[in-house]
C-alpha cells in the first residue's frame, strides 16, 4: 500500500537566494532529504540513495507530494501538482 504526505517549501527557502539567483530552485540534495524525512522519520540515519532522477525543478513555494512503496527498499515518486518532479529508490 503506497505511504502519501505533502511538503510545503517555504517561499523565503533558504537555499532560494544562491540557487540560483534571479530563478531559484530547491537543490536535489534537500529534495532528497525531504523524501529520506518523510519516508524514515526524523531517525533517518545513513541511508542508500539507489537511484534519483530529477524530472522539474521545485521551485520555493511549491508543494510536493511525496509517494513511497515498501518493499526490498523503497520507492518513491514526487510531484508538484500533476507534473513529476522526482523519482527514485533508496534503503537503509
Amino acid at each position: 500500500m503506497p505511504h502519501r504526505i505533502e511538503h510545503a517549501f517555504p517561499v523565503d527557502h533558504p537555499t532560494a537566494a544562491g540557487h540560483f539567483p534571479g530563478n531559484p530552485v530547491i537543490p536535489g540534495a534537500v529534495l532528497l532529504d525531504v523524501v529520506l524525512r518523510a519516508v524514515y522519520g526524523a531517525e533517518a540515519g545513513v541511508c542508500e540513495v539507489r537511484s534519483a532522477k530529477f524530472l522539474h525543478p521545485v521551485r520555493p513555494g511549491d508543494v510536493m507530494s511525496i509517494r513511497w512503496t515498501e518493499g526490498a527498499g523503497i520507492r518513491f515518486d514526487c510531484a508538484v501538482g500533476d507534473r513529476a518532479v522526482l523519482t527514485g529508490s533508496v534503503r537503509r
